[in-house]
């Protein structure tokens, strides 16, 4: 008989790091196991290639659900478990604090039960998020004060404190924390603010869109390629001891810069006019095509994330490689092309 082969379950596996993820690890040789949350929208339109090949395997459940966390851990009896399922939207969460609790809390706290009932020497990733900094001064290592000012954040600090740190020294759990700064893809959801903005400009780009609202474009922050950052959480796994880390580029950029290299890469010249709040971006025609909208401002703003990935570096021999201007203009073009596509 053949060895038995990896196998790892992800939690979140519809998602932008998800599909990635499951990518990754199918390359390498893994059994990968989805578990899922129904949705009426397209769920499986990240992975659709991987679910037609039948290269995974996928289990539907929710993380409020205790015996579907069960279920799915006994069924895939996996080596390794990604955590990446979450109530994501830092915006949102101001909105449905309760929801984003009770999922990136107390979910976490299921799954993690399920995982030492059922497959108790799996080793575990949990999704972390620099939005746990808050505003304490950039550059941030895992050495840096947490001060959270988001219910989502709130929620991914406890789970961090009490379900990483907490298991690992009370049960002696191999639990990782991935503390990633943005990250970000062709692949990512268009309510994010580096979607919405490439989404947007090349559908205005074509003349389907009159318009672009965005909220605070002074917000800095670490952004770096979604792809990479999956083989950060897969590297975190393969070490002797459980450990958290940092993963980031080290260079902050405002929002705004990354609206100027998206519109660039469409060949779009914008004109800005004004500050702050009051700031627009005019076409060639002088006609209104980007312009702030405060109701996009989050009731606490975060006003700089620029993180130190030095320890990865060091450790897990992981660094970015992927530029911001690269980044931008692939996601922008990528948007531009399917914008075509549709017409």
């Amino acid at each position: 008989m053949g060895q038995r082969k990896k196998r790892a379950l992800i939690t979140g596996i519809t998602g932008q790091d998800g599909s990635y993820l499951a990518e990754l690890l199918l390359e390498k040789g893994y059994e990968v196991y989805g578990f899922m949350r129904r949705s009426s929208t397209e769920p499986l339109l990240r992975i659709e290639h991987l679910v037609l090949d039948k290269k995974i395997n996928l289990i539907n459940g929710d993380l409020r659900d205790i015996a579907s966390a069960r279920r799915a851990v006994e069924k895939a009896q996996p080596d390794e478990i990604f955590n990446l399922a979450a109530q994501s939207d830092v915006g949102i969460s101001f909105d449905c604090p309760e929801e984003t609790y009770e999922i990136n809390y107390c979910g976490v706290g299921r799954l993690v039960d399920a995982a030492m009932q059922f497959a108790p020497k799996a080793r575990i990733y949990q999704a972390s998020t620099s939005e746990m900094f808050g505003n304490m001064p950039p550059p941030q290592n895992e050495q840096s004060p947490f001060n959270p000012v988001s219910p989502y954040a709130k929620a991914k600090l406890k789970t961090h404190q009490d379900y990483v740190a907490g298991y690992r020294e009370k049960h002696g759990l191999f639990i990782c924390s991935g503390i990633l700064f943005n990250h970000e893809s062709p692949r990512r959801g268009k309510h994010f603010v580096t979607r919405k903005i490439t989404h947007s400009l090349a559908k205005i780009s074509l003349k389907v869109q009159d318009c672009l609202e965005l909220g605070n474009m002074a917000a800095v922050r670490d952004w770096g390629y979604a792809k990479e950052y999956v083989e950060a959480m897969w590297l975190m796994l393969q070490q002797d001891q459980p450990d958290d880390f940092v993963i980031a580029t080290g260079q902050g950029h405002t929002v705004k810069e990354f609206l100027d290299l998206a519109a660039q890469a469409l060949e779009m010249k914008i004109f800005w006019y004004g500050e702050d709040q009051e700031m627009v971006g005019l076409d060639n025609d002088g006609k209104i095509i980007v312009k702030v909208n405060p109701k996009f401002y989050r009731p606490n703003e975060v006003d700089k994330l620029i993180g130190d990935s030095s320890k990865a570096k060091k450790v897990l021999g992981w660094q970015s490689k992927t530029s911001f201007e690269t980044l931008a203009a692939m996601m922008a073009r990528s948007d531009l092309h399917s914008a075509i596509a549709r017409r």
